[in-house]
């Protein structure tokens, strides 16, 4: 049956349930105050756009979009903005100290398009208020997106701060990998997340079960 599932569609059941019709009725109310969401209502799901279903092999799971303005865009700890944020550095310190890479971009479409599907628990924020949408029913989305998932065996799990944590129990850590560690943020970077070794722990799990490793490097 699963042969037949797709983001597109798994997107499309979701929105059409009460839920999230709650989620999509207070993001247009919010508009309509004038508070500015992040990111832009077309890059919501990008996560999905930029990952096919059939493609992924990793999930990295963060908290929820930078709140900062023109820094989010639907890729988790991804931006097109030219600053790099503190927890993007963070990452590429890890990826440098892990794989000796050094060719950095802030975009991370590469990711995504090797199998690394880059997801918040949270997919909205309202800009300058991190968090700000945490009770607004995005939970159950990620829920509902790992029950799929569970569908798939051997996908490594990378989950980024004590948030992102909250979901392990929807993995079957019987078929698949979970690699846990403090969140990149500078306020915890330094309680487990350095030397963690997230990408090159996951792409040996992935040779293992004989899957392509996944090509790190930003191109």
């Amino acid at each position: 049956m699963w042969i037949d599932i797709n983001w597109e569609r798994i997107i499309y059941k979701e929105q059409r349930k009460n839920y999230f019709i709650k989620i999509k009725n207070f993001l247009i109310t919010q508009s309509k105050l004038g508070k500015k969401i992040l990111p832009n209502t077309k890059n919501i799901f990008n996560a999905f756009k930029f990952t096919s279903w059939e493609k992924v092999k990793v999930v990295i799971l963060g908290q929820d979009p930078y709140p900062g303005p023109n820094q989010a865009h639907g890729l988790a700890f991804s931006t097109l903005s030219w600053d790099t944020p503190k927890s993007l550095k963070n990452i590429f310190t890890e990826l440098q100290n892990d794989l000796s890479i050094i060719n950095f971009r802030n975009q991370l479409f590469s990711w995504a398009y090797e199998g690394v599907l880059l997801l918040n628990t949270i997919l909205t924020v309202e800009q300058g208020l991190p968090l700000s949408h945490k009770n607004i029913g995005w939970h159950i989305f990620i829920i509902n997106i790992f029950n799929y998932l569970s569908l798939k065996k051997n996908i490594v799990y990378i989950l980024w701060g004590k948030k992102a944590q909250e979901y392990k129990e929807y993995i079957n850590i019987k078929d698949n990998l979970i690699i846990e560690s403090s969140h990149p943020s500078p306020f915890s970077a330094y309680q487990g997340f350095f030397g963690s070794k997230p990408f090159s722990r996951a792409n040996e799990y992935l040779k293992n079960h004989q899957k392509k490793p996944i090509n790190w490097n930003l191109y």
